[in-house]
């Protein structure tokens, strides 16, 4: 991918968000002749004397060749959404009659796109510790076992738990959630937090790879932290740290192991809309130790992507630096607050160049929104050019100043270097 540079087919997709005035959206708009005896006859018309002769010269029909056409080389599509972080009211809107809960209505509009891909991730903010440790929103969350029946029904793969709330129940939560993903869904990849040493690459495990037709793909999920609770005395595997020697070591054993490398941080400044100097050291070190992809969150907002090129050797590496949330109900007040409810939906496809390497065939990114509204199942998330108009109306931000849209810039070009540029206005409020 080194051309790209030379070509200047660098690409940079940045959301700019800002507060206006008004509710309002906008979706974002000589004759031959075949005989029957499988002959082709060159006939010569000649007139003499009035006479017509016809000479005929007969030859070999072109035969159909048997050479096929070389078969298309096959591409993969991976997607990422962003943090699944339930609020109270996000909570309350999936609670049933009964007692139960249900989380389906939070994908059940953007399911379809998620389960299409090849290979779907998502970053699950919150730890699913069970409703016997009680459920729970801000600031120590929990979630019901269902959730992960909602998260493989939408279709995702890869469950990233690496996050600052991944402790919030303690050593309790931890292990119920990972015991229920191996007990219950043993096919959907876990990363980020172990309840054995030998899941864990801290104590010698290798990385997760998954196999995409005969493509290996590593993945690696980090956190910058557990909002100051500390690992279990006996468990410092627990949650995967953004620790500089081991990630280094993981990335490099990735890179002996698979054709692709993806790393998902869970970094940066919360509502930041630029990435900061933490993320820039952590970015020099997935790149100089060979990482492909960087899907990053935990800003609650969106933030720039962009290539970004190893000095000491060349290797290019695609990073999307925050996808922002998925699905959230806000209860802070103020500027900014709108920048919370728009998400975005990384889309990269990867492909076999002709010696033999997996690259970035492609890549984006899709907007989404949360939309809010009480009573049951009134918290999903849309596709932001799904969002329809009715639902303005019924939109609803807690603690939210009166008169307020956020605008959405997208920067966008195609590899081939085409630039353009969209802007969509987003409803909120």
């Amino acid at each position: 991918m080194a051309d790209r540079r030379f070509l200047t087919l660098r690409k940079t997709i940045m959301f700019y968000i800002c507060i206006g005035n008004f509710f309002l959206l906008f979706g974002c708009a000589k004759t031959e002749m075949v005989s029957e005896d499988n002959t082709v006859t060159n006939e010569n018309i000649v007139s003499t004397t009035g006479t017509i002769v016809i000479e005929t010269e007969t030859q070999d029909a072109i035969q159909p060749s048997s050479d096929q056409p070389p078969e298309a080389t096959p591409e993969y599509k991976i997607i990422m959404v962003g943090d699944v972080l339930l609020h109270t009211p996000v909570e309350e809107s999936c609670l049933r009659p009964d007692g139960s809960y249900d989380y389906d209505s939070l994908f059940s509009h953007t399911k379809e796109e998620i389960a299409a891909a090849d290979l779907a991730l998502v970053n699950q903010e919150v730890i699913i510790g069970g409703a016997d440790l009680g459920i729970s929103g801000y600031p120590c969350f929990n979630a019901d076992y269902s959730l992960c029946d909602s998260l493989v029904g939408a279709g995702f793969d890869i469950i990233c738990h690496a996050t600052n709330h991944a402790m919030d129940k303690g050593r309790a939560g931890l292990v119920n959630c990972a015991e229920y993903w191996r007990d219950e869904y043993p096919q959907i990849t876990v990363l980020g937090i172990h309840d054995t040493a030998d899941t864990s690459t801290s104590c010698g495990a290798d990385p997760s790879i998954i196999e995409l037709g005969d493509m290996r793909i590593a993945v690696l999920n980090y956190t910058y932290g557990t909002n100051g609770i500390s690992l279990p005395a006996d468990m410092p595997y627990a949650v995967d740290l953004l620790n500089e020697e081991q990630v280094a070591a993981d990335i490099q054993r990735a890179e002996e192991l698979a054709d692709f490398t993806i790393v998902c941080p869970h970094w940066g400044t919360e509502y930041r809309l630029t990435s900061d100097a933490s993320q820039e050291k952590w970015t020099k070190i997935f790149a100089e130790n060979g990482a492909d992809l960087i899907l990053g969150t935990h800003p609650h907002v969106i933030e720039p992507i962009e290539w970004v090129t190893d000095e000491a050797s060349e290797h290019e590496m695609l990073v999307y630096y925050s996808l922002g949330n998925f699905v959230n109900w806000t209860s802070g007040t103020g500027e900014g607050v709108a920048n919370r409810m728009v998400g975005g939906m990384a889309e990269v496809t990867i492909m076999k160049n002709d010696h033999g390497e997996v690259e970035i065939a492609d890549y984006g990114v899709k907007p989404m929104i949360s939309h809010v509204a009480s009573g049951p199942e009134g918290v999903t998330t849309y596709f932001l050019e799904d969002y329809p108009e009715e639902m303005r109306s019924f939109r609803r931000i807690r603690s939210f100043p009166e008169n307020t849209v956020s605008i959405c810039v997208i920067p966008y070009g195609e590899i081939s270097g085409r630039q353009s540029r969209q802007t969509v206005t987003c409803l909120l409020q």
